[in-house]
C-alpha cells in the first residue's frame, strides 16, 4: 500500500464533528478535499510532494466518511454544514486561511468554500469538478429518461435504498470504480448495452465489465475495501441527499464571479464530469489556469500523480506561496 501519514483526529469545537485528519509539512497551508467514494487516502500521491515543495498539506476524511463523524440525520449533509466543517478545521488548527484543494464531490465543497467564506480562503484548485450550479437530480433523471435506478445520483435520493444494496457489494463497486479511464466509446458500449442509457454502476455491479486498468499499488484497493466494509456508503451518498437544498439555499454558486487564483484541471476520459463543462468559467474566474489532462479518467490524481503534482506545485508556488 502507498504509504500515507497517519490520520489525527481532530474535534471541531461547537459542531460535536471530529474529522480524522492527515497531516505532512510546514508552510502555506493547503487543504485537500475528496469526493465519492474516496477517502483522504486518495491524495496519497499529493500529500507528501505538496509537503516537500513547502506547504502545510492538510487531507480529512470528510463528514461521513472514514474515520471521521457520521451524522444519522441527511440534513447534516449540506453544504452549509460541510463547508462549515473546513472553516472549523482551520480554526482548530490556528490557520487563517489556506488553499483549497477538491475533486468530484469535493470540488463542489471548495467552489463553496470560496463563495460562502472568502476570507479563509487563498485559492481553489479544482479537479474534474468545474465551477458551476448545482444540477438539480430533475437533470440527471431527465438524461436516462426518468427511470432513477439507471441514474445514481437520482437511485440515491431515498434513503436506505442505495446503501442498502452497496454495503453488501464493496468490493465490486469499489474494485470497477478506482480504475483508470477507459476510452469513452468503451464505456459508452457498456451504458447502452441494453439500447438504453445506464449511469448506474453502483446497482448490481458485477454487470459492469472492468473497464481500464486497476489503479494505486497493492494493497490500496485493500484499505478502501477495508475502510467501507466498516462504514458502510451511507454518510457519503447523505451528501447527494442535499443537492436540490444545495441549490436552492445557495444560488450564487457557480454564478458569482471569483477574484482569487483558480487552477483547474479537467480530463478528457472522464464520463460525468466532462471538460466542455468548464466553457463558461473564464468568464467566472478572473485568475483561472485550465489544463485539459489527455488520456485520463476521473480519477486523474490517482493515475496520473506526477502530472498532476507538476500542474499543482507550479500553480501553488506561483499563485498561493
Amino acid at each position: 500500500m502507498h504509504p500515507f501519514p497517519a490520520p489525527t483526529p481532530v474535534a471541531l469545537l461547537g459542531r460535536d464533528i471530529t474529522l480524522s485528519t492527515h497531516q505532512a509539512g510546514t508552510g502555506p497551508a493547503v487543504v485537500f478535499c475528496h469526493g465519492f467514494p474516496d477517502l483522504a487516502f486518495g491524495w496519497r500521491y499529493q500529500l507528501e510532494a505538496t509537503a516537500k515543495a513547502g506547504f502545510h498539506a492538510i487531507a480529512p476524511d470528510q463528514r461521513g466518511y472514514g474515520g471521521s463523524s457520521a451524522p444519522a440525520d441527511v440534513g447534516a449533509y449540506g453544504l452549509t454544514e460541510l463547508t462549515g466543517d473546513l472553516v472549523a478545521l482551520l480554526d482548530a488548527l490556528e490557520i487563517e486561511r489556506a488553499c483549497f484543494v477538491g475533486h468530484d464531490w469535493g470540488g463542489f465543497v471548495v467552489w463553496a468554500m470560496a463563495v460562502l467564506h472568502p476570507d479563509r480562503v487563498a485559492a481553489i484548485a479544482a479537479l474534474c469538478t468545474p465551477y458551476i450550479p448545482f444540477p438539480s437530480v430533475a437533470t440527471h433523471l431527465a438524461v436516462v429518461g426518468g427511470e432513477p435506478i439507471r441514474q445514481y445520483v437520482a437511485w440515491f435520493q431515498e434513503p436506505g435504498v442505495a446503501e442498502a444494496e452497496m454495503d453488501r457489494a464493496v468490493r465490486p463497486i469499489l474494485s470497477r470504480i478506482f480504475r483508470s479511464g477507459a476510452p469513452l466509446e468503451e464505456a459508452l458500449q457498456h451504458a447502452l448495452a441494453d439500447g438504453r442509457l445506464n449511469m448506474n454502476p453502483f446497482h448490481q455491479p458485477e454487470a459492469w465489465p472492468l473497464l481500464g486498468e486497476a489503479l494505486g499499488e497493492p494493497g490500496d484497493l485493500e484499505h478502501y475495501c477495508e475502510v467501507y466494509e466498516r462504514t458502510g456508503f451511507r454518510g457519503g451518498i447523505n451528501w447527494y441527499r442535499n443537492g436540490d437544498r444545495n441549490a436552492a439555499e445557495h444560488p450564487e454558486i457557480g454564478v458569482r464571479k471569483l477574484d482569487l487564483p483558480c487552477l483547474m484541471l479537467t480530463a478528457e476520459r472522464d464520463p460525468g464530469l466532462r471538460p466542455e463543462f468548464t466553457n463558461g468559467m473564464p468568464a467566472l474566474c478572473s485568475d483561472l489556469e485550465l489544463h485539459h489532462v489527455k488520456r485520463v479518467g476521473h480519477w486523474l490524481q490517482q493515475e496520473v500523480p506526477a502530472e498532476v503534482n507538476g500542474h499543482l506545485l507550479r500553480w501553488l508556488a506561483a499563485r498561493a506561496g
